[in-house]
């Protein structure tokens, strides 16, 4: 049960002053949820300020620099409408200082509103930008205006928060206002002693104090009441991953014991050797299944290092000693891939493989499940359906998850949920270093790949401006007139008004074009099936040239594609440019990536192309991704069940992030049930950080 302390915070949104039905929307959009119904009052609190205007600097209109934000004392001289009939031209009203004459400009306003506001002869205060033209300084449309006599009305001091189309500062910042005002006092899960050495202020002392900040001191990430809340998010996160995994932990996992009696002809007919760190990883991972602790190990491995062959050999491993093993991916497009990559590497083995997803229907889903149940299906590859109620192992030894960081940490505890205790190897393509490993999947063993599998060409990578588009597409209607085939990824859907990024939708048609129907289209907002038969066209060589957005980033596997176009490459996350161009260079032929940019380029923006144009080191171009653009980024969106955190950054406080996790062991040690006083307060944090599923595992197993 959540603490009734913390009932304000988890009102309705649409409970706070100024939030209607129209307006609901647009806060709903800002915070990243599908409706109004889905926001709660902790939402706003946690959607922090980024920067903020300072209205006390008042120079004189003679002395403001243009650009600046600056407020005006003066006296209201004259109003000046425009003529009858031509709306288009500005109202202005002007006004004085000691030092000069300022222009108040009004685009569409109501002259009696006005006149009301600004009254001739009346001492006022206005605050706004001013522009300075032909020697004379005007304000458009000032942020504030209020008579001197109300003065004390005007903040001087004024925290800038991210926003959304159609809604405006002023509405947005009462809403802040109102839920801040709701923050309880909350308990202290934090250790007396580590307050006092760190400095922190109290919980809700902190989120006051970054709600109304006195200077950008106050909104700097080192900032004593920033720091307090980032160690709150860390210790929630590290508190909750130390729960499920204390939980993986009381349910015993079964000796797994190898005999080599299916993977030794499966490695005999292997048309390659495996590579020293694949053979290291293998080992690791059977000396981890033999014990009767259940495995927790992530295997991490860049594009194409051999993640799959590892995998194949640890469920082989499953396979050998009596049990079942799955493999779970995220889409249904690449479990069907693996399928097939895993049923003709196993084929010498002779392995009963099955897949199931979501689309698998009727009678043959039927039989599926009754294979799957009586123990004659060995390994099972799908998507979640994998873990539905329906399905029944017989005796399910090892669970692999494929791109663990498109599932939540939690879902891997629905196996444990269906009394299931197998051993887990979770996959990623994604190199996490170290600091994010920890956030994401607190103490979870890791296995690394490091070499490239034998035979892989580099990969040619050139940096280009978007003006040589013309060029590149010649380049192409050669190489596809050669029989070769390549990618060509925007960032966009559809073209929008405010966006001059390319939609695939508008390259597809441009390129459809010039190459006809040699041309596919493949994009996250087409169905299953559509998506399926795009990358089947693809594959079959029915298609030369696939316009795409990030969709093909995660692992479909076209070997003799050759070329990548990556359209907007400023726009990405190095880890996912690496990502994409990892989908060429598969097979035999030598591949190229190519990185369009549209100019100018910052500093930053040419660093972080320039290391992809250095390197194929996925690790290294993961850790300079992380120092560039920060942990939301590298491993995907925060909707995806990352450790997106809406506080911390790993980068700023790294330094806490360890504190917290041994804190977190240290905490479950003394009071593994959270049943003390301060393990309640705990359990308080859990909830208002959103970790309240790792409560449930305290009753549970």
């Amino acid at each position: 049960m959540r603490p009734a302390l913390l009932d304000p915070l988890f009102a309705s949104l649409a409970s706070l002053p100024g939030i209607g039905p129209k307006t609901g929307e647009l806060f709903a959009k800002l915070l990243g949820h599908e409706s109004i119904d889905d926001c709660r009052v902790i939402d706003l609190v946690f959607h922090l300020p980024h920067s903020l205007i300072d209205r006390r600097n008042q120079p004189g209109i003679m002395h403001a620099p243009q650009g600046a934000i600056v407020t005006v004392s003066g006296r209201v001289d004259r109003h000046q409408p425009p003529p009858p009939g031509k709306s288009s031209v500005p109202y202005r009203v002007f006004l004085h200082d000691d030092t000069g004459e300022l222009a108040l400009t009004f685009f569409r306003a109501k002259g009696d509103w006005l006149t009301k506001s600004l009254p001739v002869d009346e001492q006022v205060i206005v605050s706004g930008k001013v522009d300075w033209f032909n020697g004379r300084a005007s304000m458009v449309h000032p942020d504030f205006m209020v008579k001197a006599s109300e003065a004390a009305t005007m903040p001087l001091v004024e925290p800038v928060y991210g926003l959304t189309a159609g809604l405006s500062p002023r509405t947005l910042r009462k809403a802040v206002e109102a839920a801040v005002e709701r923050v309880p006092p909350l308990p202290e899960w934090i250790d007396g002693p580590l307050v006092a050495r760190q400095g922190f202020p109290a919980a809700s002392n902190a989120f006051s104090a970054l709600h109304h900040p006195c200077d950008t001191l106050d909104l700097d990430l080192q900032a004593p009441a920033r720091r307090r809340l980032a160690y709150d998010e860390f210790l929630a996160g590290q508190i909750s991953l130390a729960l499920v995994r204390q939980t993986l932990r009381r349910v015993a996992g079964r000796p797994v014991t190898a005999t080599g009696a299916l993977s030794e002809p499966v490695l005999a007919a292997l048309p390659f050797a495996l590579t020293g760190s694949q053979q290291t990883a293998i080992a690791e991972v059977k000396a981890d299944m033999a014990t009767d602790q259940r495995m927790l190990r992530l295997l991490q491995g860049d594009v194409g290092s051999g993640k799959t062959a590892v995998a194949l050999m640890a469920m082989l491993a499953a396979v050998e000693s009596g049990g079942q093993a799955v493999l779970m991916a995220p889409t249904e497009i690449l479990a069907r891939q693996h399928h097939a990559t895993l049923s003709k590497m196993a084929e010498p083995a002779g392995v009963t493989l099955d897949v199931l997803t979501g689309r698998t229907k009727g009678r043959e889903r039927d039989q599926i499940l009754e294979r799957i149940e009586s123990g004659e299906t060995n390994i099972v590859v799908g998507t979640h359906a994998l873990f539905q109620d329906n399905v029944v192992y017989r005796d399910l030894a090892l669970a692999v998850v494929d791109e663990q960081h498109r599932f939540g940490v939690h879902q891997r505890l629905r196996l444990t949920a269906k009394g299931i205790s197998p051993h887990m190897l979770v996959m990623t393509a994604t190199p996490i270093p170290r600091t994010l490993v920890l956030a994401a999947f607190g103490d979870m063993d890791v296995s690394k790949l490091t070499e490239k599998p034998a035979g892989r060409k580099p990969i040619q990578t050139v940096i280009m401006p978007q003006e040589r588009t013309g060029e590149i597409v010649e380049r192409l209607r050669t190489a596809i007139s050669e029989g070769k085939k390549g990618y060509w990824i925007c960032p966009l859907v559809e073209e929008t008004e405010e966006s001059d990024l390319m939609s695939v939708e508008e390259r597809h048609a441009t390129l459809a074009g010039v190459f006809g129907n040699a041309v596919g289209l493949v994009h996250g907002r087409m169905s299953g099936p559509q998506k399926d038969e795009a990358m089947l066209a693809f594959k079959s060589g029915e298609t030369r040239l696939l316009v795409a957005t990030t969709v093909v980033e995660v692992g479909v596997d076209v070997p003799d594609a050759t070329i990548m176009v990556i359209e907007h490459a400023e726009r990405f996350g190095l880890a996912q440019l690496h990502q994409l161009r990892g989908r060429v260079g598969r097979g035999d032929g030598a591949s190229s990536c190519i990185l369009l940019y549209k100019g100018p380029l910052s500093e930053n923006g040419r660093a972080r192309l320039g290391i992809l144009r250095e390197t194929e080191d996925g690790f290294r171009i993961a850790e300079e991704d992380l120092k560039l653009r920060g942990e939301g980024e590298l491993l995907g969106t925060r909707q995806s069940g990352t450790p997106g955190f809406l506080v911390a950054s790993i980068e700023a406080h790294g330094d806490l992030l360890e504190i917290a996790r041994k804190e977190a062991a240290y905490t479950l040690e003394k009071d593994p049930q959270l049943e003390s006083e301060r393990g309640q307060a705990i359990r308080t944090l859990l909830y208002l950080y959103r970790r309240d599923e790792a409560i449930r595992f305290l009753r549970a197993g």
